[in-house]
């Protein structure tokens, strides 16, 4: 349980302020972790130097047994360069491939449905991180022309679908729901339930369904009970992962893991984003941040202090000894020492 060292990116908006208190938490439940703090990789270093990660930050962050990160994005930078430059080039080199949501009711209040029968989501979302609508391949024809033709491409492979399906195959508990659009896109849709066949065949003991995208979207918000683990392909998972968060009581408290199952290095940040308008407030909800702690904790071997975190985390949100989003009325700091002194 020793010799876990990490590296820490804040990153931009409220990214510094939660990522602060995360770090609190970490001192307080494992102090012998080693941090290293990134805290040149932001919007501002962009904006003067024109770069968004450097090798030598990459090979700072390879170093490393994990990665944390607060948050990237400014609207002062408009380039999505800023952006594709940090998280598409740490997602492609490191190749982590799958992105991890879980969705977990913290409290019924927190839930926007109104059938109390069906508020208790507790599920995870399982994304392909490396293919997909997200990969940049395409191009624009006759630009700034009435005939303007932009085209984006879905890469779909087998070695990326297998490979993701069966990481929600290991995870799941009693059942994987492989979400697709094969009726309106064929290729990548039999691709993609192919894959599917053939792990639910090595996996005899986990139940497995299907649905389309929409409907699996309409499902989560009507009865987010009847999922266990859902897999998806990049886009279809980034949409299905933030309805998920929604229906757990919102992206403040939401973790995310960026996983390369092979190599066990991952990348994890609260789901929420920079939130650059609420930046410096003190409101900023630190939760996410340090749920997203307690999952990286669990994945190098301190699973006790991971576990300590999050009943933390669910006694305070009880307790309302949360930021306004969660119905209290602590701010960022307060409501992480709140978890601090549950930890004691």
């Amino acid at each position: 349980m020793t010799g876990l060292r990490i590296t820490v990116l804040p990153g931009d908006g409220i990214g510094p302020e939660v990522v602060a208190q995360a770090l609190a938490v970490l001192d307080a439940v494992a102090p012998e972790v080693e941090v290293d703090v990134l805290d040149r990789v932001n919007a501002t270093t962009f904006a003067r130097t024109g770069a968004a990660l450097t090798d030598d930050d990459l090979a700072r962050i390879r170093a490393s047994d994990a990665l944390l990160l607060g948050a990237i994005g400014d609207p002062s930078v408009r380039s999505p360069d800023y952006a594709r430059g940090v998280l598409l080039r740490l997602r492609f080199e490191l190749d982590l491939y799958v992105n991890q949501r879980p969705a977990v009711l913290l409290h019924a209040r927190l839930s926007p449905l109104r059938d109390p029968a069906r508020r208790g989501i507790d599920c995870v979302i399982v994304r392909e991180n490396t293919e997909g609508a997200y990969t940049g391949i395409g191009g624009t024809l006759r630009k700034w022309t009435p005939h303007e033709t932009a085209i984006d491409a879905d890469v779909s492979t087998y070695h990326g679908v297998s490979r993701v399906i069966e990481h929600a195959f290991r995870i799941a508990r009693r059942e994987v729901c492989v979400v697709d659009k094969a009726n309106a896109v064929p290729f990548g849709g039999e691709l993609w339930q192919r894959c599917w066949r053939e792990a639910a065949g090595r996996h005899p003991g986990i139940a497995t369904s299907h649905l389309y995208v929409d409907v699996a979207a309409m499902t989560l918000v009507s009865d987010p009970t009847r999922f266990d683990v859902v897999v998806a392909s990049n886009a279809h998972g980034d949409i299905l992962s933030d309805v998920a968060a929604a229906v757990a009581g919102g992206l403040g408290a939401a973790p995310s893991a960026n996983l390369d199952p092979a190599t066990g290095f991952g990348l994890y940040e609260p789901v929420h984003g920079s939130a650059p308008d609420i930046a410096g407030t003190g409101v900023a909800n630190p939760l996410g941040a340090i749920a997203s702690l307690a999952m990286l904790l669990a994945d190098h071997g301190h699973e006790d202090q991971a576990q300590a975190i999050q009943t933390a985390i669910r006694s305070t949100v009880d307790k309302r000894r949360c930021t306004p989003d969660l119905g209290g009325a602590l701010t960022t700091e307060q409501a992480a020492a709140a978890v601090i002194a549950e930890l004691a």
